[in-house]
């Protein structure tokens, strides 16, 4: 397991040591969790912009023209 010293803003900190209280984790398992998370979204990021190059715009739409133009059964579910 590696180490690194990490600077931060006052502010940032107290927010970590209060959210962590809070979930009742440590400064250090808040801190992996956070790298993690920000780590997973940037591969995801990157997942989907590579699988969106090799889109086939053309096959989508004919396939959303086969999508029956009905209104939603929910009414939460309206986009205004």
């Amino acid at each position: 397991m590696s180490q690194y010293a990490l600077r931060l803003p006052n502010s940032l900190m107290e927010a970590a040591r209060r959210v962590s209280k809070e979930e009742n984790a440590s400064m250090n398992q808040f801190f992996v969790t956070a790298i993690a998370e920000k780590l997973s979204a940037l591969e995801t990021e990157k997942l989907l912009n590579s699988r969106a190059k090799g889109a086939d715009v053309e096959h989508f739409l004919q396939a959303m023209d086969r999508v029956p133009n009905v209104p939603p059964e929910h009414e939460g579910d309206i986009i205004d």
